[in-house]
């Protein structure tokens, strides 16, 4: 089930065709997709824009790789090196070549109503006024709440609860999950590259997984990935209106409480609970068995077993000591 894609590649095409910063070289060699550094094949683009990334773009297998002139040297050898100004931006223009239609979320053209697919799918329950797309499955025992809408190619396992008003795609969901009313589950994220005249819309080709017993409260959003997947770990619980941005991993048994915001990219450890109204900004790093109280920002990692508070959050003994030395 982890497999399943819900957007295909054009192409492939020649790695000339897809840039103009690589060499007379690079004229037959074909690139089937593009794909994170982690994923990446010997017949994949991917790209490399910070350091943070350092121990993938080590060991990337990918054919090559848009970077930096700084970056270029932590390439393996076989990896042709496109260096370009802005690596966001490029990638976006390729990727934009290889999906043209993931950019914004059409709509899906498969939707009929559940009643006329009722039979094959005897052991789910369904309010009113829903709608699925093709290819969608199921598992037994699942029920899914009036004028939800569940999108081609979602996967969805047994003993799940699906509410009123939720709209579910590009999206793989295991057991025994809860989605209460109002949902938005797989939708594009917040991705573009900002520009004088236009912004650049980046392409958003990943998927949601939620692993078996996670919870989301009413109304949060979950984007999907960029280029890559918004991951929610085991057992993890969000409060409402709680929201992930594209490509953030979340661990398992974490629970997060009401109006926390994460921002795209960043990993969070297991066992994790924040406060409500917490921010937590991109690409960045959490612990395991991490805490963070309410209303904080969290700019910057924070390591395993660390409890912080406030804006920027501090470690708890340093914020409490900020405050007596305030008079608070």
């Amino acid at each position: 089930m982890s497999e399943i894609i819900f957007f295909l590649p054009k192409g492939p095409f020649y790695l000339n065709e897809l840039s103009d910063d690589t060499s007379n070289k690079s004229n037959k060699l074909k690139i089937s997709d593009i794909k994170t550094l982690e994923k990446a094949s010997k017949k994949d683009l991917t790209f490399f824009s910070s350091i943070n990334y350092k121990s993938c773009a080590i060991k990337t297998k990918a054919a090559a790789c848009i970077t930096t002139k700084n970056l270029e040297q932590y390439l393996p050898e076989s990896c042709i090196k496109i260096v370009v100004k802005n690596v966001l931006y490029s990638t976006a223009k390729i990727s934009k070549k290889f999906y043209p239609n993931a950019d914004l979320d059409y709509p899906d053209k498969s939707l009929v109503e559940s009643k006329k697919i009722s039979s094959k799918l005897s052991s789910v329950t369904f309010g009113k006024n829903i709608f699925i797309g093709k290819k969608v499955k199921i598992g037994s025992k699942t029920h899914v709440g009036s004028n939800t809408i569940i999108e081609h190619d979602v996967q969805i396992g047994k003993n799940c609860l699906i509410g009123l008003n939720v709209t579910i795609k590009n999206a793989i969901i295991g057991n025994n999950v809860v989605i209460q009313d109002g949902c938005k589950v797989g939708v594009k994220g917040f991705g573009f590259i900002p520009l004088k005249d236009k912004n650049f819309r980046f392409s958003h080709i990943g998927r949601v997984i939620l692993k078996d017993y996670v919870e989301l409260g009413a109304n949060c959003t979950i984007d999907r990935g960029s280029i890559g997947d918004t991951i929610i770990g085991e057992n993890t619980f969000l409060d409402n209106q709680v929201h992930m941005a594209h490509n953030v991993k979340l661990g398992k048994n974490c629970m997060i409480a009401g109006q926390v915001g994460f921002a795209g990219s960043s990993t969070i450890g297991d066992n994790v609970s924040i406060g409500g109204q917490a921010g937590v900004s991109g690409h960045l790093k959490i612990g395991n068995n991490v805490r963070i109280g309410g209303g904080s920002g969290v700019v910057k990692d924070i390591p395993d077993n660390t409890t912080v508070m406030g804006y920027p959050a501090v470690p708890l003994k340093e914020f409490l000591k900020k405050g007596k030395n305030n008079g608070e």
